[in-house]
């Protein structure tokens, strides 16, 4: 006489046998499920899936451009503290994505010049907002009465920047301005024409 563990045992061993399909084929057709139709990654649509490509991300450009505009926002109501917040969470954004495609850049030379090309001016566009958001934070600070705050950032422009640039020179020309450079530059004397202390 076979014990009922044997058959049970048996009878488990017949289903391992079987197919996965056959055996997920036994439902009854009431219960199976409508199959679900997912969109295809089609060309049309590939770019708006990509998540750095959306409006709300903070890490593009356009992100660090809104930050721009609400620290631009908060210095017309002379809220100077949250245009601060605002201009430091943009120079963020702007000097990591800076440095990123700086890197891209050079892990393509000799391989691909279209995107090592690509990527430098992405650098390059990336580095100039970084150094116009520590000019205008710069100046938020000289409005706060912190010039002590204002200096690195003014000498991180001269570095980015170089004297011969018209951003070099205005940071130059604050750094005179607040005292901290005895002779002014250019030789001439003449500031720079859009030199101001004031934020905008």
């Amino acid at each position: 006489m076979i014990s009922p563990i044997k058959i049970r045992v048996s009878a488990f061993s017949c289903l391992l046998g079987l197919p996965i399909a056959a055996i997920l084929g036994w439902s009854s057709p009431s219960q199976a499920q409508p199959e679900e139709v997912f969109p295809t990654n089609t060309l049309e649509n590939a770019d708006d899936l990509r998540p750095l490509n959306q409006p709300s991300s903070i890490f593009s450009l356009a992100a660090g451009e809104r930050l721009l505009a609400e620290a631009g926002d908060a210095i017309s109501v002379q809220d100077y503290s949250l245009a601060a917040n605002k201009l430091r969470e943009a120079r963020q954004v702007f000097d990591q994505l800076s440095n990123f495609y700086q890197e891209l850049s050079s892990m393509f030379i000799g391989i691909d010049s279209r995107i090592t090309d690509n990527h430098r001016r992405r650098a390059l566009q990336s580095a100039q907002k970084r150094d116009q958001a520590s000019y205008q934070l710069a100046l938020v600070h000289r409005q706060q009465n912190k010039p002590e705050l204002a200096v690195p950032l003014l000498i991180q422009i001269l570095r980015s920047q170089q004297p011969t640039r018209e951003l070099g020179q205005q940071a130059y020309q604050q750094l005179f301005e607040l005292g901290f450079v005895e002779i002014p530059y250019p030789n001439d004397g003449a500031a720079p024409s859009t030199s101001s202390s004031t934020p905008r």
